[in-house]
């Protein structure tokens, strides 16, 4: 019996890095990587259930960042930046063209920083606002993708023929 799981498609880096966005795994499963699209959406699921993410989610959009500071699970949230980001570079990498060389360290860089973004967030006040758990380490993805592709651009010119 010929049973077809999964179509798979190509889609452009775009829609590959904005479905993991949305949901770590969705792209791998559109592009018919069904165990490692299944795995990054149970771990996504686990480590969020765990950490009660979506419930400081909520808090944070809401203005009250400090009852998401007091519901988040920061022991299983410090496992979302790094799981999220190679999640995200993953689903890049399987769509980028193979001449593309060292993509990840944009990547790399947004989860160390969105990482220490996320230890610090109980101390940090900026113009005198508490942006907590969620809105500190998402504003910290910005400087970790600018130096990841500030330094892909040097070694590139640099090291790599």
């Amino acid at each position: 019996m010929n049973l077809v799981v999964a179509i798979k498609k190509k889609l452009t880096k775009l829609e590959a890095v904005m479905w993991s966005i949305a949901l770590p795994g969705f792209a791998q499963l559109l592009t018919g990587n069904l165990v490692k699209g299944i795995l990054f959406v149970l771990l996504e699921f686990l480590v969020n259930v765990k950490s009660n993410f979506n419930e400081g989610i909520m808090y944070s959009f809401l203005g009250e960042t400090g009852m998401a500071m007091q519901v988040m699970d920061f022991q299983w949230l410090m496992f979302y930046p790094c799981l999220y980001m190679f999640a995200i570079w993953d689903a890049y990498r399987s769509v980028m063209p193979e001449d593309e060389k060292i993509t990840f360290l944009p990547f790399v860089f947004s989860a160390y920083f969105v990482t220490v973004g996320l230890m610090i967030s109980p101390k940090i006040k900026m113009f005198g606002i508490f942006p907590g758990p969620v809105f500190l380490p998402m504003i910290f993805v910005i400087p970790g993708v600018l130096i990841g592709l500030f330094i892909r651009k040097l070694v590139l010119r640099y090291y790599i023929d």
